[in-house]
């Protein structure tokens, strides 16, 4: 339980410190208008709360770190068992790994390029951050085929399970966020809209990006076992 405690509260304590980032803790509510801000480019720029869209995607996301955070202390807690025998983590997953990281950091290349109203920069950035977490999706559904070959099928043992179940279940939700992100990168190279009205689409899939990253960054840590390294280091420390 020690374990699971320690695990979860890392998973906390990077989450609310990247939510504190996106200025949750403003109070909109409170606000009788907007607020304007310093104009260094001779632009007069205002700062408006922030919609409600963009709320209801951190609550959505609090929901679904609870989720995997509940995964990851049924993972913990079966971990114990005698039965329990470790897998192999492909190579592949490495690949995989890049890849996301990549369409991230396209993502928030996008979101820069939107903000400074550069649509022949916007649309490559967005076409790379699609095809980048396309090449993801693939790439994990690769090295499932080449565990599979390997013998290491879902009902082999508890871990292959959790292993097909976790790496699965992000995967839908990279899914989804794929369907936001094609549906803005359609609408970016189909019409002459301009990069204003994209901005909150890409600023919404950006930040679902970077959470889901953490999330298999986490979880890759969790395969490779570095997870369970800084647990047994946390332990030694507070005994």
């Amino acid at each position: 339980m020690n374990v699971i405690l320690v695990f979860l509260a890392a998973i906390g304590a990077i989450i609310i410190w990247w939510l504190a980032g996106q200025r949750l803790t403003s109070k909109p509510w409170l606000e009788t208008g907007s607020v304007q801000l310093p104009a260094h480019d001779g632009v007069d720029r205002q700062q408006s709360p922030a919609p409600a869209v963009k709320i209801g995607l951190f609550v959505f996301l609090g929901v679904v770190g609870a989720v995997f955070s509940l995964a990851v202390s049924a993972y913990f807690m079966r971990m114990a068992s005698t039965d329990w025998w470790a897998m192999p983590v492909p190579r592949l997953l490495w690949v995989n790994t890049a890849a996301l990281a990549l369409s991230s950091a396209a993502l928030q290349w996008a979101k820069r390029e939107a903000g400074q109203g550069r649509m022949e920069n916007l649309r490559p950035a967005l076409a790379a951050a699609f095809v980048l977490a396309v090449s993801f999706l693939v790439g994990q559904v690769q090295a499932w085929r080449e565990l599979v070959s390997a013998g290491y099928v879902l009902a082999a043992n508890p871990s292959n399970s959790f292993f097909y179940m976790l790496t699965g279940l992000h995967g839908l939700h990279i899914l989804g966020g794929l369907a936001v992100l094609a549906h803005t990168t359609v609408r970016a190279f189909s019409t002459d809209v301009a990069p204003e009205r994209l901005r909150l689409s890409i600023d919404l899939s950006a930040i679902y990006s970077h959470f889901m990253l953490a999330v298999w960054l986490l979880l890759f840590a969790l395969f490779a076992g570095w997870a369970n390294d800084f647990v047994d280091l946390c332990r030694t420390l507070l005994n």
